[in-house]
């Protein structure tokens, strides 16, 4: 496979997704360019990239567009083989693929459900995601119990990269829900501290304080 020589990212700065894509392309060391899409007045240019579902993230690469995240962080871990996120051994591939979809399908849902709820509602979302939250701690230190500061070992991987950018997403629920308690470092003690060694790094940082200019200029413009 040659190279890739034109790489996009189409996304939003608010979207958590787009910045799993964006830590993904970084840890790869692709240079990449980056074209903020304005949600409520999306281009004909960005919507030809996914007309199916008409949603960021999209990677355009050499003219071919790759929409949904989890999609695109396996293409860009196969196509630019430098700084793996993926194990080689077959079995350990499929376990992280069936926990990053454990998240996707299960927990993000959930998590969705505990701000956009009130009351009971919020109450019964918040003990159902702390159940996932455990059988996920649960099932990774079963199924995959590399050692390192990471999911994956010494280096982050895609379940880090998922992980990480669900922490920060937590970390705000958190403060914009009085009283909402989701990172709870006495029943996944093993998740918490990847989610903050992850915090720690630079691609991490450098990432939010680019995206920030991005935000900067939607809250003026509200």
């Amino acid at each position: 496979m040659t190279t890739p020589k034109e790489v996009k990212l189409f996304g939003a700065a608010v979207s958590g997704f787009c910045t799993m894509v964006h830590h993904a392309l970084r840890l790869k060391g692709v240079v990449y360019d980056y074209v903020e899409v304005d949600l409520k007045n999306k281009t004909e240019e960005f919507l030809k990239t996914n007309p199916v579902h008409k949603k960021v993230p999209v990677l355009v690469v050499d003219g071919y567009p790759i929409p949904e995240s989890l999609i695109i962080l396996l293409y860009v871990d196969e196509t630019w083989k430098e700084q793996p996120l993926m194990p080689q051994d077959p079995y350990l591939r499929y376990k992280i693929r069936f926990w990053a979809d454990f998240i996707y399908q299960k927990m993000m849902p959930v998590s969705y459900a505990i701000i956009q709820s009130e009351g009971e509602a919020q109450k019964k979302a918040i003990e159902e995601f702390l159940g996932h939250f455990k059988t996920l701690e649960d099932g990774i230190n079963k199924d995959i119990h590399l050692q390192g500061p990471f999911v994956h070992g010494e280096k982050p991987g895609i379940l880090d990269v998922i992980l990480g950018t669900c922490g920060a997403g937590l970390k705000h629920f958190e403060q914009i829900l009085p009283g909402v308690k989701l990172l709870d470092k006495e029943l996944v003690p093993q998740l918490c501290s990847t989610m903050d060694a992850y915090a720690e790094l630079d691609i991490v940082k450098d990432t939010a304080e680019m995206l920030s200019q991005y935000l900067h200029v939607g809250q003026q413009d509200n």
